[in-house]
């Protein structure tokens, strides 16, 4: 849980598409960014909009796609599948696992940190 996000703002279908696409464009741009400084030699390929598949060099797969339905983000890595749903404000992102509590991009850090082999840093992008 985060302590400074007292509250949850509840999100629209037209909210949680801009957030959605926000945050699927920011883990392009730093996996990019992190490829290019890294030389991790990865595959980053949007499909269909919301989906992002992210292959590494010894052929692992990371999927993060959007469920409009449920206002969530999916991620397939390695270490397993998770669903994490909205927990910020339009102000403050926030997106916690159904099961654990964890953080997206904290977790997707660590999920592509391991399957890269070595650090890479995944944030938002300032809108």
């Amino acid at each position: 849980m985060n302590p400074n996000n007292s509250s949850v703002e509840t999100i629209d279908d037209k909210q949680f598409y801009q957030l959605g696409s926000n945050l699927l464009q920011s883990i392009e741009v730093a996996l990019e960014a992190a490829d290019d400084e890294l030389d991790l030699d990865l595959d980053v390929e949007r499909q269909g909009g919301n989906v992002i598949n992210i292959r590494f060099k010894d052929k692992s797969v990371i999927v993060v796609n959007t469920q409009p339905p449920l206002h969530e983000i999916w991620v397939a890595a390695k270490s397993g599948g998770y669903h994490y749903r909205w927990a910020g404000t339009m102000n403050k992102p926030l997106w916690l696992d159904t099961k654990t509590d964890r953080e997206l991009l904290n977790d997707l850090t660590e999920f592509a940190s391991a399957q890269a082999g070595q650090p890479v840093k995944i944030g938002l992008i300032k809108t």
